[in-house]
């Protein structure tokens, strides 16, 4: 008996999920076919609607009409439904609605709205120097009356950095009305602020393009990148006449509907600039592997490919994408600040904070335990108790050197890098907070501050968790819009500029990097200041 009333159970649920609502792309064969079965729907006319053989049915179901692209977004009752669709013949694609996977920075993170202090981190980024954007500002007027369109997470528009050249901006996740186009994850602000963020004269901040106008088209929610979202935006980006969009997003495949829409975008003389990928493999991700768009991948800082930086034959570019300063949603931004005291003297030192540590916006000072590799024997014997626990990276996870310290009773970690340079991390994946601070500084001011413990010394270290308006993030996604930004300043100079003039221009005038035998950097470094000279004298 229990055994039938669970297969009953099983196929009501079953019954159930096949007639669940589907929201569907479709696209029309012809521009006859479309126009007739658009007209039909902004009129509401049921007798134009069947003259293209669509059922009552889907018509209910519209719930946008792309003209640029003879595209529907169908909310769909039914599979049954969804096969009418399929067979009809003036229809020459229909889909279901898929998510990518949502963009995340491959190092850095954002804290909780904080009243912020905009001087901190609010310098030059280094990969506006390392793409020679200021050299290309005079003559390409820093982009004014170019227009840059971002699909992404959403945009804090009122940010300092971002007010001055904001436009307009579009929600396509239907998470509003379309008005609510707010960045709760901070990706897309950080982006925006790349291609271009307004020039500060007093902390040296800018973007590639710092007068070029920016747009924002929100299509990445918590569930992922939507399909039929970044269809709409692309849509929403020829409708706005813009000159670039920006897709620092993607993943391993592409849907059919995606493909159509960025070939109608190109044709429409618009330029697509979107990442490579970060996985590090040797494949392309899309929709940057399409031949129309320009993929980007990413170097560090001493100009070499970055290890998750994907790359292949369809790799056009490459850009800074690591350790990339840009704007983030005000008072999200973290800068961490250390200093160490020998009783000699008191230096501020390199640092930075971990996400999922307790955080201290005023400066607290404690004593430093040296504590091995943070394992849980390496707090026998040792007193750490209201002190802070001194460890080196490596062999366990940071998370797990946090909660040894913590279990031991230390008020903080302090870790010291076990190679040149630092990291970022998360000690936590829910959002939680461990009761620890927890800092790394680097390894060579780690061994001396060890020497000096082992030697007997008190040395004690000041920390302070700063809210700012800025942080760093790498990936591929903050190498894109380092070139989105170039192809901003390349269409001020040469409004008449296609697509695949754009893109042969950025390639030919890319500074070559090697080794290159595996395509890792596509054509080399976009060169701003080349690219801005070819463009002006193409025709």
């Amino acid at each position: 008996m229990k055994l039938t009333m669970f297969s009953v159970f099983l196929s009501v649920i079953l019954s159930s999920a096949a007639f669940a609502e589907q929201r569907v792309i479709v696209v029309m064969k012809d521009a006859k076919s479309f126009h007739a079965a658009n007209l039909a729907y902004k009129n509401k006319d049921l007798t134009l609607w069947k003259s293209v053989r669509m059922d009552e049915e889907a018509l209910k179901g519209v719930e946008h009409s792309l003209e640029n692209l003879k595209t529907f977004i169908v909310m769909a009752k039914d599979q049954a439904e969804i096969a009418r669709l399929k067979a009809n013949p003036a229809v020459a694609i229909v889909e279901e609605e898929v998510f990518h996977p949502l963009p995340q920075p491959m190092q850095g993170f954002l804290g909780r709205p904080m009243p912020s202090v905009t001087l901190p981190g609010a310098k030059t980024p280094w990969g506006i120097m390392a793409v020679k954007a200021p050299a290309a500002w005079d003559k390409s007027k820093s982009g004014e009356g170019a227009r840059v369109l971002v699909l992404d997470t959403g945009i804090d528009k009122d940010h300092p950095a971002i007010k001055a050249n904001f436009e307009r901006g579009q929600d396509f996740t239907g998470r509003s009305t379309g008005s609510d186009f707010s960045d709760v994850v901070g990706h897309g602000t950080h982006v925006s602020g790349t291609v271009a963020g307004v020039l500060n004269e007093e902390t040296g901040f800018t973007g590639v393009a710092p007068k070029a106008k920016l747009l924002m088209g929100r299509v990445c929610s918590n569930l992922g990148c939507s399909s039929s979202a970044i269809v709409q935006g692309i849509n929403w980006g020829i409708s706005q006449k813009v000159d670039v969009i920006s897709m620092s997003l993607g993943g391993a495949w592409s849907t059919p509907a995606e493909r159509d829409a960025v070939n109608k975008a190109d044709g429409a003389g618009l330029s697509i600039v979107a990442a490579s990928g970060n996985d590090g493999s040797g494949k392309v991700s899309f929709p940057a592997a399409l031949s129309t768009v320009v993929a980007v991948g990413a170097v560090s800082e001493d100009l070499v490919r970055a290890d998750f930086s994907q790359y292949g034959p369809e790799l056009a570019v490459v850009a800074p994408g690591v350790e990339v300063l840009s704007s983030v949603p005000r008072g999200t931004g973290r800068d961490a600040e250390t200093s160490i005291d020998t009783g000699a003297s008191n230096d501020k030192v390199k640092s930075t904070s971990f996400q999922g540590a307790r955080e201290v916006f005023t400066p607290e000072t404690k004593e430093l335990v040296a504590a091995g590799l943070g394992k849980p024997e390496d707090f026998k014997n040792i007193d750490v108790k209201g002190k802070y626990a001194l460890v080196s990276r490596g062999e366990i996870f940071f998370a797990d050197k946090a909660k040894n310290a913590a279990a031991a009773g230390a008020l903080g970690i302090i870790i010291y890098n076990n190679a040149p340079g630092l990291i970022q991390g998360a000690l936590t994946a829910d959002g939680s907070t461990l009761p620890v601070v927890a800092f790394m500084i680097e390894q060579t001011v780690g061994q001396n501050v060890l020497s000096m413990l082992g030697a007997g010394k008190v040395v004690k270290a000041t920390v302070r968790t700063i809210a700012t308006d800025y942080t760093e993030f790498q990936g591929t996604s903050m190498a894109t819009p380092h070139v989105a930004g170039v192809v901003a300043l390349m269409k001020a100079a040469n409004p008449r500029l296609k697509g695949a003039q754009v893109k042969a221009i950025l390639k030919q005038s890319a500074t070559p990097m090697a080794p290159n035998d595996k395509n890792q950097y596509g054509a080399g470094l976009v060169n701003a200041e080349a690219a801005v000279n070819a463009a002006m004298q193409a025709r």
